[in-house]
């Protein structure tokens, strides 16, 4: 029998969760990428952690964000080749509630607006 899934630590929800490509199709499939799969996105490309840090602050596993990561890739890319709409909905998380030390601060604003402080920020490279 197979574990069961370990939540995800979320920071916040996506203030949009929904993209629609212009001219939009009423036909088309919806690309359907899990809130798990957006904080690695966030993460990474966004905020420039490592799958290792992103790991820690999810509270999973460096190989677990490491799947979690290239499905999330593999869908928007997916939705973007073949302009499709996606939205943002489901997965298996835990919202931060605003007080704990998942933002790296005791922010306590609300879940849509939960900045990591800049000098919590792993720092990024100048590539030229």
């Amino acid at each position: 029998m197979p574990r069961p899934k370990k939540c995800r630590r979320v920071c916040c929800l996506p203030r949009v969760k929904r993209f629609v490509p212009h001219p939009a199709s009423s036909e088309a499939q919806t690309v359907t990428l899990s809130v798990d799969e957006y904080e690695t996105i966030r993460l990474i490309d966004r905020e420039g952690f490592s799958q290792e840090d992103c790991g820690i602050y999810m509270q999973v596993a460096r190989t677990t964000v490491q799947q979690i990561y290239n499905s999330a890739r593999s869908k928007l890319a997916y939705a973007l080749v073949e302009g499709l709409p996606f939205q943002i909905d489901g997965g298996e998380y835990r919202l931060c509630d605003g007080k704990s030390t998942c933002c790296q601060n005791k922010c306590g604003k609300p879940r849509h607006n939960c900045p990591i402080p800049a000098e919590n920020r792993p720092q990024k490279e100048n590539h030229k």
